[in-house]
């Protein structure tokens, strides 16, 4: 009994270890990029799979994250309270627990969606935790723009599991996510410049400055504007959708400007929160679009 009372308390640790708080923001953009590709609401079953399969192979990437960044995740104040660098779980339950979930995602996505899925979810995971975690994160200024592929797999993995094939619109969804996530996660960087500094993570604050990493913020905003018109004609969409990117990408250019012109840590924070809110209404404006238009 009191084996299973301390294993029941452990239970909130090793969530933990999968970031839950972020899973649903990679699969935010999965469910909209699998309405596209059916240009209808999908089954119910096909959605249900997709997602769990999805959040098991997040969740199995983030553990391993967890195991592999034990040791700077001590060094850093808003990681220190994590599991690992607590010593509340053994560091091996990390890794097991990654592999696990990631093995089982994989073959769940082979066996009730297709080789694609599955194929996409064990490229993402693989380039997260061993080419970004293991190798980019603490060697290269680029570690967030090149190790963003695996974060921006979703929409394929969605799109693949209703098409079974990859084409320009999921190639341009991919790219929406892409240059999203190194505006999103420097202006975190920007507020967390002294923990990666300590950390010797070379985060791009840390290397070129705040305000050079603020005109790339700004520049990578401007590309996202770009990139999420030109899909919007690829795709076909209405004015539904435009309407609801042109809105969101104004508001984006101008905290991304803002930043830049007048840095402090309160526009980084704001930037970073709308950012969230900014991959939201895009990817929420391509679904209704196709349910109400159809």
């Amino acid at each position: 009994m009191k084996n299973y009372q301390r294993h029941l308390q452990l239970l909130p640790s090793y969530i933990a270890l999968t970031k839950p708080g972020i899973i649903w923001l990679l699969l935010v953009t999965t469910i909209p990029a699998m309405i596209l590709a059916a240009n209808e609401l999908p089954e119910f079953q096909l959605m249900f799979y997709t997602i769990f399969g999805g959040s098991l192979a997040a969740g199995g990437a983030n553990s391993m994250n967890h195991y592999l960044d034990r040791d700077i995740d001590k060094l850093m104040k808003r990681t220190s309270n994590r599991p690992l660098p607590k010593n509340i779980l053994p560091e091996q339950h990390a890794l097991i627990l990654g592999i696990t979930l990631s093995s089982i995602a994989i073959v769940q996505l082979y066996f009730t969606i297709n080789m694609m899925a599955a194929l996409i979810t064990l490229f993402s995971i693989f380039f997260y935790a061993i080419i970004y975690t293991a190798y980019l994160k603490r060697r290269t200024v680029q570690n967030i723009v090149i190790g963003g592929a695996a974060g921006s797999t979703p929409p394929m993995i969605g799109w693949g599991a209703v098409q079974n094939q990859i084409s320009l619109e999921a190639i341009l969804l991919f790219l929406i996510v892409f240059y999203w996530t190194p505006a999103h996660f420097w202006a975190l960087a920007l507020l967390k410049e002294d923990d990666y500094s300590s950390a010797k993570v070379p985060m791009l604050p840390v290397v070129v400055g705040k305000i050079e990493a603020c005109k790339l913020i700004l520049l990578y905003a401007i590309a996202l504007v770009c990139i999420s018109i030109i899909f919007g004609l690829i795709a076909g969409l209405s004015f539904i959708y435009f309407g609801s990117a042109i809105f969101i990408n104004i508001l984006f250019i101008k905290y991304a400007f803002e930043l830049y012109k007048n840095y402090s840590d309160k526009q980084a924070k704001k930037l970073f929160l709308f950012s969230i809110i900014y991959l939201v209404v895009l990817f929420a404006g391509m679904g209704i679009d196709v349910l109400l238009i159809n």
